[in-house]
């Protein structure tokens, strides 16, 4: 499986969804003090979730 890495901003568009408070709370505790927004920690999350789907799609 692909590791997750904070990235640094990449070019993005705006895209609005809900996200639990905990959620929240736990990324912005991760990003805090390093070159990463929000989104683009989102963006990268999801991006990883995505390869390995692929990944366990290939496996079966």
């Amino acid at each position: 499986m692909k590791q997750f890495k904070v990235p640094s901003i990449p070019p993005t568009t705006s895209k609005c969804i809900r996200i639990p408070n905990d959620v929240i709370e736990q990324v912005e505790k991760e990003i805090q003090g390093k070159n990463c927004t929000f989104s683009a920690f989102v963006v990268e999350a999801v991006r990883v979730a995505l390869a390995n789907l692929e990944e366990e799609k290939k496996a079966d």
